[in-house]
């Protein structure tokens, strides 16, 4: 059997993870070795390993990497951290193809580390654009990367533009849609009584992040946001931002409006939770990949909120609005009132793949052959 070790940083990459981590497992070829680092381990942002071990998978090797501080200089620090217990890790388990996901500091730390120790890195949802520093951590990802799975025809031209083998690239979707597509979610009147939901008014999902290139501007970024949904005065389940730099004075402005009642606030929500809170919502704002990916599956309108997602391929169910109050204001209420855009949101057509993702990228894992030309790269240009 083959061993595949897979890495996971934070709630999110893991949610769409998921359906990869089992499409491994049933693969009789593949052995999953999984490996959790980052926010997963940190009891700030919810000590989120527990819920990977509710459901039931064993986790191989624990990496800390994350200090506790807000800064950008932390954030390098992490990466160094990171490529040195990733490659502690990786001498002690001896994968023979480890697999990524994404462009956070985690899975370039590790690839990093699996490149220099000869071990192939296998690349999910290399390609994409979006704003900040992580469009430059995802493409250093996809160079060292030795096998690539972008979920667009789109990302995987970029793949080529940079250089990349034509035979190494294997256009599979997101794995985030596999669940949404094939997997039961919570029933709304379940999920309300779970959380303590009034389903009879708008429901708002807001996700907002910090942008690692505007760490300063943290702070005032959500302030905008929630002075918006104060005056809304609409019901909203807020969920914590990441440890990039930047988002613990994020989430100290947003302890600030706990004393509005209708503001709903969690560290992390379980996967389903999350995905059956998506189906729920009246719309999302934020700054959320899931907000790109995932919500045109639930013709989920979505305010997309500032530069993170700048560039980004995306359905017709998305309104792009900058860092104030009033533009949130106005874009909400158009999402919620204007029949025309509703219209288009809910037969609006998600560029990221069928849902069938995660078979395809078992299926290549298991073939492909792990030979000198695949270790060693050259470039096309």
């Amino acid at each position: 059997m083959r061993k595949i070790a897979v890495v996971t940083g934070t709630r999110a990459e893991y949610g769409i993870l998921l359906p990869v981590l089992k499409a491994i497992e049933i693969q009789p070829e593949l052995m999953l070795s999984l490996v959790v680092t980052g926010m997963h381990l940190s009891h700030e942002f919810g000590y989120t390993v527990r819920e990977i071990e509710h459901d039931g998978f064993t986790v191989d090797a624990r990496v800390d990497m994350l200090l506790s501080s807000d800064m950008p200089g932390a954030m390098a620090k992490s990466v160094g951290m990171g490529v040195i217990g990733m490659a502690q890790t990786w001498e002690q388990l001896k994968p023979e193809i480890i697999l990524v996901l994404g462009d956070r500091v985690e899975p370039l730390a590790a690839t990093i580390a699996a490149a220099y120790i000869n071990i192939p890195v296998a690349h999910v949802h290399g390609g994409d654009v979006c704003g900040s520093i992580d469009s430059p951590a995802r493409h250093a990802i996809t160079k060292f990367a030795h096998i690539h799975f972008p979920a667009t025809k789109k990302s995987a031209e970029r793949i080529a533009k940079m250089g990349e083998e034509e035979w190494r690239v294997h256009i599979v979707g997101s794995p985030a849609l596999d669940a949404i597509l094939s997997e039961p979610l919570i029933p709304a009147e379940d999920l309300a009584r779970r959380l303590q939901l009034d389903l009879s008014q708008p429901l708002i999902l807001l996700v907002q992040h910090s942008v690692t290139t505007q760490a300063d501007d943290a702070p005032q970024q959500i302030k905008e946001t929630l002075q918006a949904v104060v005056e809304l005065g609409h019901p909203t389940i807020l969920i914590y931002p990441n440890s990039d730099a930047g988002g613990r004075r994020m989430i100290q402005v947003i302890s600030e409006h706990g004393k509005y009642p209708f503001i709903k606030t969690f560290k992390s929500l379980p996967h389903k939770e999350y995905l059956s809170l998506m189906k729920a919502a009246s719309l999302m704002m934020g700054n959320s990949s899931s907000g790109i990916v995932e919500a045109p599956s639930f013709g989920l309108p979505v305010i997309n909120i500032g530069i993170r997602q700048l560039g980004r391929e995306r359905g017709e169910n998305v309104i792009n609005v900058g860092h104030d109050k009033q533009e949130i204001i106005e874009a909400v209420e158009k999402a919620l009132t204007d029949k025309d855009f509703l219209k288009e949101v809910k037969k609006c057509d998600n560029p990221y793949g069928d849902g069938k993702t995660a078979p395809r990228i078992a299926e290549i894992l298991s073939k492909t052959e792990i030979t000198p030309e695949l270790i060693q790269k050259k470039p096309t240009y």
